[in-house]
């Protein structure tokens, strides 16, 4: 029998943590919440829409999970004070990973973190609470992302780097070896990052160019 959880969140990310719940882990979505004041309909996906201030009530935390489906809104704070909330009326956040990952670390993931498919997180990786880690990336040896961190996809973390909290790191970017992000950062798609950041820092890589040729001129 699978076990019965509860997804906070509305939308396209919590539309997609409830199919590869559904797929592929060993819980079984009975109900979707949110904050009060953001509920227009009694149900979503065919579920119950159920307001967070009496949640407990209905599918209280003795019988059911939660799972705070939110993606990086205000640098994962709103997914971040969700978390606490929840776990303030007693509920246990589980951890999704996708049995397309490949996981060596011996280290234990925290919880309510969302590891997508084709995933690599190498051995002696310790990852926090909180974590969102979007398809196809690398994470390398001896590393450490703290809490509250969401890693787009085909992201490159390369050994003994630490992600420092309430990060948002954007595709395709890459981080050189023992590279240290300082907390809130946000790394736009394609940076390079080669030395330590400064907290609350924005990088993004040089924008691309229009030449002044049309592609029809080019031989391909």
């Amino acid at each position: 029998m699978k076990k019965k959880i509860i997804i906070f969140g509305q939308g396209l990310y919590a539309e997609i943590v409830n199919q590869y719940l559904t797929d592929d882990s060993e819980y079984e979505v009975v109900a979707f919440t949110l904050d009060d004041e953001c509920i227009n309909e009694d149900t979503y996906l065919g579920l119950p829409m159920i307001p967070f201030s009496n949640i407990e009530k209905t599918y209280p935390p003795e019988n059911h999970f939660m799972h705070i489906g939110l993606s990086y809104t205000n640098l994962n704070h709103l997914r971040e004070d969700r978390y606490h909330d929840a776990k303030s009326k007693g509920y246990i956040l589980p951890t999704y990973i996708s049995s397309k990952s490949t996981v060596l670390t011996k280290y234990p993931i925290g919880d309510n973190c969302f590891v997508f498919e084709n995933n690599t997180i190498q051995p002696f990786v310790k990852i926090g609470n909180n974590v969102i880690l979007w398809s196809g990336n690398h994470i390398g040896h001896h590393g450490e992302i703290k809490s509250h961190n969401f890693i787009s996809s085909h992201v490159v973390v390369s050994g003994q780097c630490t992600i420092e909290s309430n990060c948002f790191i954007g595709v395709n970017s890459t981080i050189a070896h023992g590279v240290t992000i300082e907390k809130e950062n946000l790394i736009g798609a394609g940076t390079y990052i080669s030395k330590n950041t400064e907290p609350k820092a924005v990088y993004v890589p040089p924008r691309s160019v229009k030449l002044d040729k049309t592609s029809d001129q080019f031989k391909l």
